[in-house]
């Protein structure tokens, strides 16, 4: 049943803009959320949060005028209930029909596609390189970006494509010229801003390390090779090969204060290397994701950020509300990074998670092979990046 086959509710029924609800749960405010989609979505991909109740009751179940007294007491009568969907149709016919039977009830704007559409940028508190530098968050998918702007110019690392206007639209509100779109690697999770900006007037910037894959339009962006820097104001970015998620996967150095690791290295884990090559592949590929962490990563200084493209539920942010942590850090509260290199292997294959939903296809795209327009694109990339290998082996004691 699409979203526009369900009728108008009889009983006017509020919605929650998706900004609204995350700021709720942010404050730590205790929120009820009946989620009205199918188990199995749900399963995959949801609102979580410590303060969060979360129920499932598949939209299926309200489209009788009798609806199981079973399904009503698993509904709480006596606080507000904020009910989503996928897109916002479904959730307005259900709360209706409890608002209609004495429920206080909501329910979330554009449903799981407006949580998704959600994009917020937090200032590193901790970068102390010159300028100044954002770190976008998509709270649906764990996704990040850094923002680096310093003396009328900036650079965009990471960017997805679904907010394009957004990065230049936040240049012009900051007063700069956005000079680069910059990736780390072929992503599998969500599809890459950085053609779009290009098409824009800015300058794309992919790995050099990146083409072999296939990549149809390198000859029409700048292919950064290790080692290449790229100046934005008085800061500089350096490139810095790091494979192992990828036989592409390079980081970006920031103003000598941040490293952006994309899939490499997260605050909360590591990468998993079976994105590329596939189970078979895999082992190599963790042995080459060891050799980058041990001599590229960890010989910089304890003091440098790292700052990944993703993260995830297990995560903790900093001070500063980002999803960032120095090296040091890290050393001392993740085990796998102190580890020899066959109990590192043996642990990350060990428990990976799902792979990313569509994500051949996403990579397919990214590559350049095929094409989606903007409504498919951000459809393919809706739910979790399961780009890491599994949080729960990973961390110290």
């Amino acid at each position: 049943m699409n979203a526009d086959d369900f009728p108008t509710p009889d009983v006017e029924v509020e919605t929650i803009a998706p900004e609204t609800l995350k700021h709720r749960i942010d404050a730590g405010e205790e929120i009820t959320l009946l989620d009205a989609r199918m188990s199995s979505d749900y399963e995959e991909w949801r609102i979580d949060g410590e303060t969060v109740e979360s129920i499932n009751v598949p939209y299926f179940e309200f489209l009788d005028d009798e609806i199981d007294e079973d399904v009503l007491d698993r509904i709480p009568d006596d606080r507000e209930v904020t009910v989503l969907c996928a897109k916002g149709g479904a959730s307005e016919y259900v709360a209706g029909t409890l608002a209609e039977r004495g429920y206080d009830v909501n329910h979330l704007e554009d449903g799981m596609n407006g949580w998704a559409s959600i994009y917020e940028a937090v200032e590193v508190g901790e970068y102390d390189g010159p300028g100044t530098l954002l770190q976008y968050q998509r709270p649906s998918s764990g996704c990040l970006g850094y923002l680096l702007y310093d003396d009328g110019e900036a650079a965009i690392v990471d960017p997805l494509r679904a907010f394009t206007d957004r990065y230049l639209d936040d240049a012009d509100d900051l007063g700069v010229e956005l000079k680069y779109a910059i990736d780390t690697h072929i992503h599998a999770d969500h599809i890459s801003g950085v053609r779009a900006l290009d098409d824009e007037g800015v300058e794309g910037v992919i790995p050099a390390a990146a083409v072999d894959r296939g990549v149809s339009y390198a000859d029409e962006l700048t292919q950064a090779e290790d080692g290449d820097t790229f100046a934005v104001g008085d800061a500089e970015i350096e490139t810095v090969y790091t494979p192992g998620h990828t036989t592409g996967m390079t980081s970006y150095l920031l103003g000598d204060s941040l490293l952006a690791t994309g899939d490499g290295l997260f605050v909360e884990s590591v990468a998993r290397p079976d994105l590329e090559e596939g189970d078979d592949g895999a082992p190599d590929a963790a042995r080459m994701l060891y050799e980058s962490l041990q001599e590229r990563v960890l010989t910089l200084d304890d003091d440098v950020l790292i700052g990944g493209a993703h993260f995830s539920d297990a995560a903790e942010p900093a001070a500063d509300g980002t999803y960032t942590a120095p090296i040091g850090q890290l050393v001392d509260e993740m085990d796998a990074l102190t580890m020899d290199e066959d109990e590192f292997v043996e642990l990350i294959l060990s428990d990976m998670p799902p792979r990313p939903a569509n994500y051949e296809q996403i990579i397919a795209t990214n590559l350049g092979q095929e094409s989606v327009d903007d409504d498919e694109a951000f459809t393919l990339e809706l739910g979790p990046n399961n780009c890491a290998a599994s949080q729960d082996s990973l961390a110290g004691d």
